[in-house]
């Protein structure tokens, strides 16, 4: 904080100082010494110099004019704007509606003497330059009419009688804090056509500097600009706009205690919160520094930059990060057997949007239809199919399916019934070849999703039986956990065949397994049948498979802690790495383990992921968020294009034993 009380000398203080900042920010400074100041100062340094209260608030304004005039249906150069309030943030706010188009002489701006008028004496400049000819001199007169109201002076100055007298869809920013300038509610029992954003976090549409200051600066710190010009704060009001007109992830939705926020009256906005900020509004930022010529280092992989921003928040992971580029890179055919689902279809919408997957939607046609004009969803030409309606598909599939378990004790009518069911419709979609992968379970139980992919696909190719996987996103990088989901009390035979199932899907992450096989006991310290079993499992795959990097049986403490393991069993084929893979002796500890993990601070749980199927079927958790499910359909793609001949003639390690 800087301790003056003259221009002259805060100017100097600062001068002095800036040699050891990358930037400066001013902030509480009031009129009219505030604009001299940041002009001086912007005029005698090299670095960017910004005043908050003044460019924050207008950046932030002008992206939310922008969707509001969007939504009302208005142009920049047509609507009538009445500004109440002249001091340093009014100002900015009605230059940056210049910029955007809005016309000066539709512009009519108050201060607490009223309309500011060319024929008023003594004008200071900021002031003059807003000065109107219109014969209007009170509020009353000035806002009949106009499109536009811009308040940033005090509470109550809006009553229901001034508000109606406003054109139709009339857009009210009432940014007075704490009290704006009309009441959220009394706003809109006056008008139901409103447009309304207020200073307010407790209200929709919340006008905060916070969505544009520190991104700002960072995208102008990262290319060494010389200055914040004009053309990198417009960048930044572009920037804001689009991102509310962007489908809200769901970790902002939650934050805010909403199911589904989306671009309309009540959204205009993006939310300070919002994880996309960072990586929306800083390379804008920058670009226009680089385009406008005032930056000293220019940035040519932008898809790195956005990486290293999300690094510095912890945003980043790397692993998700490659499997969606992976995805992204040939986009597979996913079958969605719960569409009637709102968080089904927003996660499809995201696949689709972001090309990770080519979504196919199971479920009832009208009910689907019904959530999609509900939420606003855009699927565009997305295939639905209705399981009851009948087709030549469904009759085909009941023939193939009929043939596979006519000696399980099913008929053909039986087969004709059952593919109704979508979880059997979709696993014969993926058998025949009509979809890559299939993804289901938000709805139903485990056991009820897994055994009519298991009937009608079935499993590897020399493996006995399947395992479920999760994966633990931390900041030390992933961890693989199996099985998690399916044998209960896994033999010496089964443990050998779900930890090759997770070092092959370890592998598909581009990753090489370090696998430890958990236990009560450590190499051989115990003779219990439990431990027994892990330590044979153990012996089989040093024996079989020499270059796999897994040993056991140990306790975990000695899985994470690699001085602990070297300093007690330094004979152990794991010293001297990190493990990434446990598997565990039995359904109940690796249960367990992952559910606590789950609920930790920085820990992000992808799965399961299910190994050992002919083709991909993915079986999300009951009740997943629509983060997890499209964190599972981007496996459930990476696992399909693994099951190209190409890629099969390349798996290097063949489950037998």
């Amino acid at each position: 904080e800087v301790n003056e009380s003259e221009v002259d000398a805060f100017v100097k203080t600062v001068k002095a100082i800036a040699p050891t900042f990358g930037g400066i920010n001013l902030e509480d400074i009031k009129s009219p010494e505030c604009f001299e100041i940041e002009q001086r100062l912007k005029e005698e340094l090299d670095i960017p110099v910004m005043h908050d209260d003044q460019h924050g608030t207008a950046i932030i304004c002008g992206a939310a004019l922008i969707n509001a005039l969007e939504l009302a249906n208005k142009k920049f150069k047509d609507v009538k704007i009445v500004v109440n309030g002249a001091g340093a943030s009014a100002v900015s706010c009605t230059k940056i509606f210049l910029s955007l188009g809005a016309k000066r002489e539709n512009i009519v701006m108050l201060d607490r003497s009223g309309v500011i008028r060319k024929d008023r004496d003594e004008l200071p400049e900021h002031k003059s330059f807003f000065a109107t000819d219109k014969d209007v001199n009170t509020l009353a007169e000035a806002i009949n009419g106009v499109d536009v109201f811009i308040g940033l002076s005090e509470g109550k100055v809006l009553n229901p009688e001034l508000l109606m007298t406003m054109n139709d869809d009339p857009i009210v920013f009432a940014m007075a804090n704490p009290e704006p300038e009309i009441s959220y509610d009394l706003a809109h029992s006056t008008r139901d056509d409103i447009i309304l954003a207020t200073g307010r976090s407790d209200y929709p549409n919340q006008v905060n500097n916070v969505l544009g200051f520190p991104f700002i600066f960072r995208g102008a710190l990262d290319v060494r600009a010389r200055l914040i010009n004009e053309e990198m704060k417009l960048a930044a009001v572009k920037a804001i706009a689009g991102l509310a007109k962007e489908p809200v992830p769901e970790i902002v939705n939650l934050a805010y205690n909403k199911k589904n926020l989306q671009f309309g009256k009540e959204y205009f906005i993006p939310k300070p919160l919002d994880p996309r900020l960072i990586e929306t509004v800083a390379p804008a930022v920058a670009k226009a520094a680089i385009a406008s010529g005032v930056a000293r280092v220019h940035i040519n992989d932008w898809d790195k930059y956005i990486e290293e921003l999300n690094q510095r928040l912890g945003l980043d992971s790397k692993l998700i990060k490659v499997i969606t580029t992976k995805a992204r890179s040939n986009p597979q055919r996913v079958v969605f057997a719960e569409a009637d689902t709102y968080k089904i279809l927003k996660a499809a919408q995201i696949v689709k949007d972001e090309e990770i997957a080519i979504p196919i939607l199971l479920g009832n046609r009208k009910k689907i239809q019904s959530l999609l004009d509900e939420h606003s969803i855009d699927l565009g030409d997305t295939e639905i199919i209705d399981t009851w309606e009948e087709t030549t598909e469904r009759e085909s599939y009941a023939n193939i399916f009929f043939k596979k378990r006519k000696r399980k004790g099913f008929t053909l009518y039986d087969s004709r019934k059952i593919m109704r069911e979508r979880n059997y419709y979709g696993a014969m979609m993926v058998e025949t070849g009509a979809a890559d992968a299939l993804i289901s379970g938000l709805t139903r139980k485990y056991p009820d999703t897994i055994r009519p992919a298991l009937w009608i696909i079935g499993t590897q190719e020399n493996v006995n039986r399947v395992a479920g996987m999760h994966i633990m996103i931390t900041k030390n990088g992933p961890l693989f956990l199996a099985d998690t989901t399916v044998n209960v009390h896994p033999t010496t035979e089964e443990l050998i065949d779900i930890t090759l199932l997770a070092a092959s899907a370890v592998r598909q992450f581009n990753i090489q397994p370090r696998i430890a096989l958990l236990s009560f006991s450590n190499f051989g310290s115990s003779e219990e049948p439990e431990a027994k079993k892990v330590r044979d499992a153990v012996s089989y795959l040093h024996k079989n498979y020499p270059g796999l990097a897994v040993d056991g049986e140990m306790q975990a403490n000695f899985a994470f802690n690699k001085n602990l393991l070297n300093e007690n069993f330094p004979f152990s084929e794991l010293v001297g790495g990190k493990v990434n893979t446990l598997i565990f002796p039995g359904l109940e500890s690796s249960n367990i383990s992952y559910k606590m993990m789950q609920e930790f601070a920085g820990v992000e749980i992808i799965g399961p992921v299910l190994l050992g199927m002919q083709k991909p079927v993915h079986v999300l958790q009951l009740g997943s968020s629509v983060r997890e499910i499209v964190n599972m359909v981007t496996i459930a793609v990476v696992d399909a294009q693994s099951r190209t001949p190409e890629s099969i003639e390349n798996e290097k390690t063949p489950i037998t034993h």
